[in-house]
């Protein structure tokens, strides 16, 4: 049964989401709900400004979602071969983003990688250990694909993930049971390339920018061919656009992610 949402979405925002979601029905919560009930509950984003190393993206003062045009880029199933340059392109554009990073293959191959993600102000974040449908596990397997790649990181980075991406964004009751079990909120997407099925660069492109919206979150590969070539013209247009990219946390913010919460543009 797909995932039904409470609060009023736009019909472009809905059709982004191509994937059916499993489970029983469940709500979703999207960005800019998160930010009103923090706001309502009296959270700000005052004092939260922060000396920045000119080797980060990280901006100097917090983003204001509320009053500036948002939208988080992120890359999920990598580090690969290729993220060096994008987190080079990511540098040079000043552009902050959400890596969901697989474990088993990418985070154990490149650790030097993870670890200058981290360091350059990005966001780490957690997209299972063997990129298994979660749905398809039992608790015990899906705290062991989330859990191992928890304890990977960590190791790498110094602190845990404490957000997560389900593979195809399939979960069910089991998947939020133990992601709220481990710390995790459940990041889904409102733009998606399907940049594993092309490498064409203009064509990702193309696809990005044709479903970019507000609050939107973007959904991309840093592993496949086509996908990095294609990130310097997504930035320039958005940016082009009056859009201010921010991680999924700053996208939330004042609102922290709850564990187990599944958000969605």
């Amino acid at each position: 049964m797909p995932i039904s949402r409470t609060r009023t979405v736009t019909a472009a925002a809905v059709a982004a989401l191509t994937l059916t979601l499993a489970g029983c029905s469940m709500d979703t919560t999207a960005p800019a709900d998160a930010r009103s009930d923090a706001r309502s509950d009296g959270k700000s984003l005052k004092g939260a400004t922060k000396t920045v190393r000119a080797t980060t993206v990280t901006p100097e003062a917090p983003v204001d979602c509320e009053k500036a045009k948002c939208i988080a880029l992120t890359f999920d199933a990598g580090p690969g071969k290729d993220t060096p340059q994008l987190l080079d392109t990511l540098m040079k554009e000043r552009v902050p983003a959400t890596f969901f990073l697989l474990g088993k293959h990418h985070v154990v191959k490149y650790p030097k990688v993870v670890k200058r993600i981290s360091d350059e102000g990005h966001e780490v974040a957690n997209h299972t250990w063997t990129h298994r449908r979660l749905d398809q596990l039992n608790r015990n397997e899906i705290r062991e694909e989330l859990e191992l790649t928890q304890q990977a990181i960590s190791k790498i980075t110094g602190t845990e993930p404490t957000l997560m991406r389900p593979p195809q964004g399939r979960i069910d009751d089991e998947v939020t049971a133990v992601s709220k079990e481990l710390g995790l909120a459940q990041i889904l997407w409102s733009a998606t390339a399907k940049d594993y099925s092309t490498n064409d660069s203009a064509l990702i492109e193309k696809r990005i920018l044709k479903q970019a919206g507000r609050d939107g979150i973007i959904l991309l590969h840093d592993i496949y061919d086509g996908t990095v070539p294609a990130v310097p013209g997504i930035i320039a247009k958005l940016k082009d656009r009056g859009y201010t990219f921010v991680t999924v946390s700053q996208l939330l913010a004042p609102a922290k992610a709850n564990p187990g919460e599944v958000y969605r543009p």
